[in-house]
């Protein structure tokens, strides 16, 4: 049977940042629910390594996730496996209604939904992802110190995150469909100086092979002539693009062009009571530090707004 529960505040995604917000929330003597629909910890919780997230010199991401939640957990935040399949305005309730049937009513909420990298979807893919595929040069670059990397893509992530590989790697290639990059001009000319980069133009993976540890090599094919070939490499990153999860939202909210959630300094939406944190907010970088300090403002903003609504109902009677 469908149920329907009320809290103070209710966090959607279990990613870094919905689980700090909800810490937060939790020592702050709220009554809050984190709603995640895989695993606590979100993307971290399937990363392989992390080095890069103060305190932690090397850590395993699902240990990290694990703590994460575990230390939120241990200050009352409720943590609840369910996929959530709407969220919208009812009055002054902030809902969230589950695939489940259930219904979690706040007068908060707060977004950590993160978002997906549109994948290559090649066989290899996903049996290598943590072990040779990744989708963040500045998460995992390091660990590939003068290994043959594969960015696949033509934009300006591609491009900018290319050149930044060449800090590790021994060569870098950069494959793309098209015979020309898409990314901005000043970008193209430090790749196109910087001898460490190879292009390979009309071309596409089709698919990442490995010997079932790391990735070994890419089988490529040309998209003119359809001959294919092998690239033997250590690493590949496939830069295509990065989706937000917003597509539960149903009220009218702002986004920027790329679909991002757009918030002010208080990690509001433009939708009153609706927070939002980590990587579905418009914002710069995507890092679990970043996740974290959205979150805690998140935290904190959804207090203040609990506060003004409990000051406003106290002045009415």
């Amino acid at each position: 049977m469908a149920e329907e529960k009320r809290y103070d505040i209710v966090i959607v995604g279990g990613g870094p940042g919905g689980l700090c917000a909800g810490l937060y929330s939790a020592r702050g003597r709220r009554k809050v629910v984190c709603l995640e629909k895989y695993l606590p910890g979100g993307q971290i919780a399937i990363t392989g390594e992390v080095e890069d997230y103060l305190g932690f010199e090397h850590i395993q991401g699902a240990e990290l996730a694990m703590k994460f939640a575990e230390h939120a957990k241990k200050f009352g935040l409720e943590i609840q496996m369910e996929e959530v399949a709407e969220v919208y305005t009812d009055g002054e309730d902030r809902v969230a209604r589950c695939e489940s049937g259930n219904i979690y009513r706040g007068k908060a909420i707060i977004l950590s939904t993160g978002g997906s990298p549109i994948k290559l979807n090649v066989p290899g893919e996903q049996e290598y992802s943590g072990k040779g595929v990744s989708y963040c040069a500045i998460c995992d670059g390091s660990f590939f110190k003068d290994r043959v990397i594969a960015v696949i893509g033509g934009g300006d992530a591609a491009v900018e995150e290319g050149t930044f590989l060449t800090k590790f790697a021994s060569k870098v290639y950069i494959i793309h469909r098209r015979d020309q990059l898409r990314a901005q001009k000043i970008i193209q000319q430090r790749a196109f100086d910087n001898p460490k980069i190879e292009f390979i133009w009309n071309t596409v993976v089709a698919s990442i092979n490995g010997n079932n540890k790391s990735v070994t090599d890419l089988t490529l094919k040309n998209v003119k002539t359809g001959e294919k070939s092998t690239l033997e490499i250590g690493a590949v990153f496939p830069y295509l693009g990065f989706r937000p999860n917003t597509d539960i939202v149903h009220d009218e909210m702002k986004k920027d062009d790329g679909g991002y959630i757009v918030t002010d300094f208080r990690m509001e939406t433009s939708i009153k009571g609706v927070f939002a944190c980590g990587d579905v907010r418009a914002q710069l970088v995507r890092q679990i530090t970043n996740a974290v300090g959205d979150g805690t403002t998140a935290a904190v903003a959804a207090e203040k707004y609990l506060e003004e609504l409990e000051d406003k109902h106290a002045r009415r009677t």
